[in-house]
C-alpha cells in the first residue's frame, strides 16, 4: 500500500513539476499552453521518460476537466441565447457532422474497409475536440464572436450526437452476432429529464442555495458547486447522454442565478488543473512505435481527416453567409478529431466491429490531429492578416444602411463597454450628436435597446469609419479597454485622417507617452484620474479645504501629463538622432 502511494506521489509530482516548467516556457515563446500540456504528456508519458504508464487511468479522471469546461461554457448562455442558436445547431451543426460522416466513410470504403467499420470511422472522426476548439476560443474572443458562435453550435450538436453514435455502434454488433451489454437508452426519458433539471434550476436552484449561502461556510459552497456539475453530469449519464452535455445543462441551469459568478470562480481551479490534465493524457496517449512503423500512413490519414473537414466547414459556413476569412477560421478550428473518438473506437474493437490495429491507428490519427490544430490555427490566421483583405463592399454594406447619416459634424466613440457608454450617455445629454462602434453583439443589442446610437462594427477598418460617417465627423473618441486595439485604432485614423482630433483612453503614463506618438490628439490615463478623484475624497475628508484640495490635485495633473509630453519629446529626440 505504502509503495503504491509513493508511485501515485511520484506521478503526481511529475505532473505538476512539468506544469510549473513546460506551461509557462512555452507561453514565453507564444506557442500557447495547449502545446505546452500536449509536450508535457509527451516526455512523462510511456514512450517518453516513462514516469506514468497507466495512461487510461489518469485520463478518467482528466475528463473531468471536460466536464467542467462545459459547465463554465454553459453558465455563460442564457436560455434565450441558446433558442436564438437553434437553427445554426441544427443546420450548420447536423450539416456538418452528415457531410463529413459521408465524406470520410466513403474515404473509407475506397480504401477496402467493410460497410460497418466504415461507418463507425465516418461519425467517430467527424466528430471534433470540445476541449481543445473552446480552450482555443478563449484567446480569440470566446463564442461571442461569429467564429465562436458558428463553432459552439456544431460543438454543441456533435455532443448532442454522442448518445445516437453510442446506440448506433451497439446496433451494428447485435448486427454482428455481438453480445453488447450497456444502457437501455430512451430519448423520451431523457427529454423529460432535461425539462426537470431545467425547472428546478429556474424554480428550485436558488432558494437551496440561499439556504447554502446564509450558513456563512465557503468550503460547503464550494463542495454544492462540485456536486451540482457532477450531479447533473451523473443524470445525464444514467439516461444515456454523456456527462459533459449534462455539465453543459447544470451550467444552463445556472445561467439565471444571482450566485453563478460565485459557483463560477469556485470551479475554474478545477477546470484549469484537470483539463490540463487532459491535454496531458492526449500527449501520453501517442503510440511512437506505431507512428515510426506507419508514418508515412498515419501523416497523409491526417493530412487527409483535417483537409476534408475543413473544406466541409467552410463551405458550410459560407453557405450561411459567413465571411470568407471567418469561414476559413471555423473550418481550421474545427479540423481535428475529438477526445469521443477515443471512446467509441475502444468500444466499437471491443465489440469485434474494427481490428485492433485500426483501432489503434485512428487513436494516433486523433491524437496528431489536437497536436496540430494550434499550428494550423495560427498558420491559418497569420496568411489572412498577411494577404487577405475583406471586401469593402461586403464586408461593410449592413454597416452603411444602419448608420445614421448627420448633417451636422459629429462624434466617433469607439467602444461601448463602460468608459464607452458613460461617455455617450454624457454626451447625448449635452445634445452632441455621436455614433458609437463596438465589436460586442450583446453590448450593441442591449444599447440600442435603451436608445443609444449603437452599431456594431470594427472601428480600427476605415469603411467602417467611412460608413459611420468619419469624413464629416468633428472627432474621434477611443475608449477601448484593450492597450493594443487602441493602438492599432491610433495609428489606424491618423494614417486615413491625418487632421482628425483624437481622444483616447490610456492604461498608464507609458501608454499615453505611446500613443501621442502614434498620432494621438490627448490621452487620458484611467489610473491617474481614478487615484486623483479618490485621493480628492481623502483630502476633503480629512478636512483639506477646496480651493488646497483642488489646487494640490490640479498641480499633480499638470505634472503627471507634462512628463508625458517630455517623454514624447525625448523620444522624438532619440528617433531623429537614430536617422542621422
Amino acid at each position: 500500500m505504502q509503495e503504491a502511494g509513493g508511485d501515485y506521489l511520484v506521478e503526481i509530482l511529475a505532473l505538476l513539476l512539468a506544469t510549473v516548467i513546460i506551461i509557462p516556457t512555452f507561453h514565453a515563446i507564444r506557442l500557447g499552453a495547449i502545446l505546452g500540456y500536449l509536450t508535457a504528456g509527451m516526455i512523462l508519458g510511456p514512450w517518453g521518460l516513462g514516469v506514468i504508464t497507466e495512461v487510461e487511468d489518469i485520463r478518467h479522471l482528466a475528463e473531468f476537466g471536460v466536464i467542467f469546461l462545459l459547465f463554465v461554457l454553459g453558465i455563460e448562455l442564457k436560455p434565450d441565447k441558446l433558442w436564438q442558436m437553434r437553427k445554426m445547431v441544427l443546420g450548420l451543426g447536423l450539416a456538418q457532422v452528415l457531410i463529413t460522416a459521408g465524406a470520410i466513410y466513403g474515404t473509407a470504403i475506397w480504401l477496402g474497409l467493410d460497410n460497418h467499420s466504415a461507418i463507425i470511422i465516418g461519425f467517430g472522426l467527424a466528430l471534433s475536440s470540445t476541449a481543445f476548439c473552446l480552450k482555443l476560443l478563449a484567446e480569440r474572443g470566446g463564442i461571442s464572436t461569429v467564429m465562436g458562435r458558428m463553432s459552439f453550435s456544431v460543438l454543441l450538436l456533435q455532443d448532442i450526437a454522442v448518445v445516437p453514435l453510442l446506440a448506433l455502434v451497439s446496433y451494428l454488433a447485435v448486427g454482428n452476432g455481438a453480445e453488447v451489454v450497456g444502457p437501455d437508452v430512451n430519448p423520451l426519458i431523457g427529454i423529460l429529464v432535461i425539462i426537470a433539471l431545467l425547472f428546478a434550476g429556474r424554480y428550485l436552484l436558488n432558494p437551496v442555495l440561499a439556504r447554502i449561502v446564509a450558513s456563512q461556510d465557503p468550503e460547503v459552497f464550494i463542495a454544492v458547486a462540485v456536486l451540482l456539475v457532477l450531479g447533473v453530469a451523473w443524470i445525464m449519464q444514467s439516461v444515456g447522454f454523456s456527462m459533459a452535455l449534462g455539465a453543459f445543462l447544470a451550467g444552463v441551469m445556472l445561467a439565471e442565478s444571482q450566485y453563478r459568478h460565485q459557483i463560477e470562480a469556485d470551479i475554474l481551479p478545477f477546470r484549469g488543473i484537470l483539463l490540463g490534465l487532459f491535454f496531458m493524457t492526449v500527449g501520453m496517449g501517442i503510440d511512437f512505435s506505431l507512428l515510426w512503423d506507419r508514418l508515412g500512413d498515419i501523416l497523409l490519414l491526417t493530412w487527409g481527416l483535417m483537409t476534408i473537414k475543413t473544406v466541409v466547414v467552410y463551405i458550410l459556413a459560407r453557405i450561411t453567409g459567413a465571411r470568407h476569412d471567418i469561414s476559413l477560421q471555423t473550418g481550421a478550428l474545427l479540423s481535428q478529431s475529438g477526445e469521443f473518438g477515443f471512446v467509441l473506437f475502444s468500444f466499437a474493437a471491443s465489440l469485434g466491429l474494427l481490428e485492433a490495429q485500426v483501432s489503434d491507428i485512428l487513436t494516433l490519427v486523433i491524437a496528431l490531429t489536437m497536436v496540430l490544430t494550434p499550428f494550423v490555427v495560427r498558420a491559418t490566421n497569420y496568411l489572412l492578416l498577411k494577404f487577405y483583405t475583406p471586401d469593402a463592399e461586403n464586408d461593410e454594406e449592413d454597416y452603411t444602411t444602419e448608420f445614421v447619416e448627420h448633417d451636422q459634424e459629429h462624434v466617433i466613440l469607439a467602444g461601448f463597454g463602460r468608459v464607452g457608454a458613460r461617455v455617450g450617455t454624457l454626451l447625448g445629454a449635452a445634445g452632441v450628436p455621436y455614433i458609437a462602434l463596438d465589436m460586442r453583439q450583446h453590448r450593441v443589442k442591449d444599447a440600442r435597446a435603451q436608445g443609444f446610437p449603437v452599431f456594431f462594427g470594427d472601428a480600427s477598418k476605415v469603411k467602417v469609419l467611412q460608413a459611420a460617417g468619419a469624413d464629416r465627423a468633428k472627432m474621434i473618441v477611443v475608449t477601448l479597454d484593450n492597450p493594443t486595439q487602441v493602438d492599432r485604432l491610433v495609428a489606424q485614423v491618423r494614417q486615413y485622417y491625418p487632421d482628425m482630433p483624437i481622444h483616447a483612453r490610456a492604461r498608464d503614463r507609458k501608454h499615453c507617452a505611446e500613443l501621442i506618438t502614434q498620432g494621438a490628439t490627448t490621452t487620458v490615463s484611467e489610473t491617474l484620474e481614478t487615484s486623483l478623484r479618490l485621493t480628492e475624497e481623502v483630502l476633503l475628508g480629512s478636512g483639506v479645504e477646496d480651493t488646497v484640495a483642488t489646487r494640490v490635485i490640479n498641480e499633480f495633473r499638470d505634472d503627471y501629463y507634462s512628463n508625458v509630453v517630455k517623454k514624447v519629446t525625448e523620444n522624438k529626440v532619440v528617433l531623429g538622432e537614430l536617422k542621422h
